[in-house]
């Protein structure tokens, strides 16, 4: 495969961390001291903690992916290196659903308090989106890993 076959995805994949950087600079900031007004602060912290402890695991996800087009980039999309990158990106997905769904409370209250359902409903969407991400990953692993048991089986034959 010619090198440069992926760029597209590369650029793709450094445009979704964008907008999450911005959003972590900017906005979680200004929520926080939005929130501080209406409610008090035991609730405050650990959903900001948890809103930001989640952007750790995303940063390395999206690294994972850009490594595995790193990887067909240079024809090794058949190989462990390829699996290891989906391992780690199904952990990371698990890890961003465990913390919204630690988050929930903060996204409940806030919904009854300014009565907008919406928001509790969107921490749920994060926590099935992440849920979705890490079985699609985990499906891809198992995958790769029979392709590749194939792939070494045929070379061993012939």
């Amino acid at each position: 495969m010619e090198r440069g076959s992926t760029l597209f995805l590369k650029i793709t994949v450094i445009l979704i961390g964008i907008p999450i950087l911005a959003l972590c600079l900017f906005w979680l900031p200004w929520l926080a001291q939005e929130a501080a007004q209406i409610f008090s602060a035991y609730w405050l912290y650990p959903a900001i903690i948890g809103m930001y402890g989640s952007a750790i695991p995303f940063y390395i996800a999206l690294y994972q992916a850009f490594k595995l087009l790193t990887y067909i980039d240079k024809n090794e999309a058949f190989s462990e290196l390829s699996v290891t990158a989906l391992k780690k990106i199904k952990y990371c997905a698990i890890a961003i659903s465990i913390l919204y769904a630690a988050c929930m409370p903060f996204f409940v209250l806030m919904s009854e308090e300014d009565d907008a359902p919406g928001l509790a409903a969107l921490g749920l969407v994060i926590v099935f989106a992440s849920m979705v991400i890490a079985v699609f990953a985990a499906v891809l692993q198992r995958l790769l890993k029979d392709a590749i048991a194939i792939k070494s089986e045929n070379d061993l034959t012939v």
